[in-house]
């Protein structure tokens, strides 16, 4: 299913297409091509495979890298639960984690986001009384933001001339929405700065604080929670493992160590790629999910670069924020150390969201803006049996890359003393702040081990370890750029940065991309 090119696994001449990158995006593209009768290759520089749904194992332990839980998987007939049943085959199992799914603390005091949209406001206007239109409306915005989504994305894939006829008219509805800032938006509902911090309190899902996100970015991650938050049975790993399955039975191909050095590009046609070792492997079709900077930057020629221009399309975006990750093996099962699997979403006392984003970029010694920490370990019933008497917690915070930059060109594992005291210092900080919530974790704790901007940079290949791809700002969602089709012939983008942060972001965008390639609606074939 998986393999290793360092296995002389035998490639064959010529693929359909060719899949850069094993992310969500890229597994997504692969399966529902695979299912629709290519023959795919997936190409994937390091020796783990998944992008964000990998896990990786140390001293006994396993850890989650990128999910941490997924929203709208109880139901079975939301378009994120067809969609991954679609790309894996219906091999996942998804565990609910419970009434509350999130709880934003905000100094001493504590707020929950309970499942279900009359439970969510209910329990909302019951921690801020008076308050109670300005929920009810918050909620309706949200959904009315999600609804004007659909013609917007299916500009990003109609044939040009339905797209010079009518591509305004459809993106417009969504662009009324997305050019105001979550803080415009909830300003315009209340003068309640608390409540407004609460709303806002998912805001590391992707990346931007309120005064400087666009509110359809916010609302698309709200609305995705409303019904709860899941995890996948046997961890993320699963995900990756079902669907690699799914694409080798369908003729295709999955690789590790396959890292790709250039997409060739023969009379304004993508033919195919040239790999490290000097290897071409001739398609069809190339698709990157290796992020629009990576793709743009590292895999083109100087020379396509030049023809369209592509340096004047990525001014035009940002890159988004840089985090670290504290992963924690503690001796004691979840049951023993009363683990909670709801997520926990801490904030200063003091200050709005966009001013200690502000402070602690600007001087790392302040508190952190966010510290997020999830229980893996208890969301998944299958981990009790998989790992007895142990547990994990992650817990990530934003990072500056600014603040790793002077170990930028080091190897990894390999950066000296000076980093892992850096490393050091920060994790210490965040397990004080882990005690105060948990202290029954402090005698627990095992072992942990600190991920940095370098590391990211390092396994996902972003420039400058970006976890969201590019920012979610007003302007971004004005860029006409950002879909499956470039200027290149044959040449097709997938990932979050054709349609939005995290996962589900990414899984939706192999639909897209899929459905550019193959001119046909195949998410409305899923859904059915």
């Amino acid at each position: 299913m998986i393999q290793s090119l360092k296995k002389n696994v035998a490639i064959e001449k010529e693929y359909d297409t060719i899949i850069i990158g094993s992310g969500m995006g890229g597994l997504a593209t692969a399966a529902i091509l695979a299912k629709n009768g290519q023959k795919v290759i997936v190409l994937e520089r390091h020796y783990t495979f998944g992008g964000y749904t990998h896990v990786f194992k140390r001293r006994g332990y396993e850890w989650d890298v990128g999910i941490h839980y997924i929203g709208d998987m109880q139901r079975p007939k939301s378009a994120m639960k067809l969609l991954f049943d679609y790309v894996t085959g219906s091999q996942v199992q998804w565990a609910d984690m419970g009434t509350v799914y999130d709880k934003i603390c905000i100094g001493d005091k504590e707020y929950e986001f309970v499942k279900g949209v009359k439970n969510f406001k209910k329990h909302l206007k019951l921690q801020f009384p008076g308050e109670e239109k300005a929920i009810d409306r918050y909620v309706s915005r949200v959904f009315r933001a999600t609804k004007a989504s659909q013609s917007y994305y299916a500009a990003k894939v109609v044939p040009g001339w339905m797209l010079y006829l009518f591509g305004a008219f459809m993106r417009q509805p969504l662009l009324k929405i997305s050019n105001k800032t979550t803080y415009e938006v909830l300003r315009e509902l209340t003068s309640n700065e608390e409540l407004i911090k609460v709303l806002s309190g998912q805001y590391g899902d992707y990346g931007l604080p309120p005064k400087r996100s666009s509110f359809y970015m916010h609302a698309t991650v709200a609305r995705h929670y409303f019904g709860g938050g899941s995890f996948p049975v046997g961890g993320s790993a699963v995900i990756a493992e079902s669907s690699a399955a799914l694409i080798a039975r369908n003729r295709g191909t999955c690789l590790t160590n396959a890292e790709v050095e250039e997409i060739v590009v023969e009379n304004n046609t993508a033919t195919g790629v040239k790999m490290t070792d000097g290897t071409f492997i001739k398609a069809s079709n190339v698709v990157s999910s290796a992020g629009i900077f990576t793709t743009y930057n590292k895999l083109l020629s100087n020379k396509v670069q030049q023809e369209h221009n592509l340096q004047a399309q990525l001014s035009r975006v940002n890159r988004s924020v840089s985090h670290v990750a504290l992963y924690i093996g503690l001796k004691g099962s979840p049951t023993e150390l009363n683990l909670p699997k709801t997520n926990l979403w801490i904030y200063p006392a003091e200050g709005d969201h966009d001013t200690c984003v502000s402070e602690f970029q600007n001087d790392i010694s302040k508190d952190f803006p966010v510290v997020y920490i999830s229980f893996p370990a208890a969301k998944d019933p299958s981990w009790e049996v998989r790992y007895p008497g142990k547990s994990t917690i992650d817990i990530i915070t934003l990072m500056p890359y600014e603040a790793c930059k002077k170990w930028e060109g080091t190897a990894w594992m390999k950066r000296g003393e000076d980093y892992e005291t850096f490393k050091e210092e920060i994790a210490k900080r965040l397990l004080e702040v882990l005690y105060k919530k948990l202290p029954q974790a402090k005698d627990a704790i095992d072992c942990y081990e600190l991920s940095s901007p370098l590391s990211t940079a390092h396994f996902m290949n972003y420039q400058e370890g970006e976890i969201y791809g590019i920012d979610h700002d007003p302007s971004r969602f004005r860029q006409k750029f950002l879909k499956p089709k470039t200027p290149i012939k044959n040449l097709y983008l997938t990932g979050q940065d054709i349609v939005t942060a995290g996962v589900g972001g990414a899984l939706f965008s192999g639909a897209l991309t899929a459905s550019a390639m193959l001119k046909k609606n195949v998410l409305k074939k899923i859904l059915k």
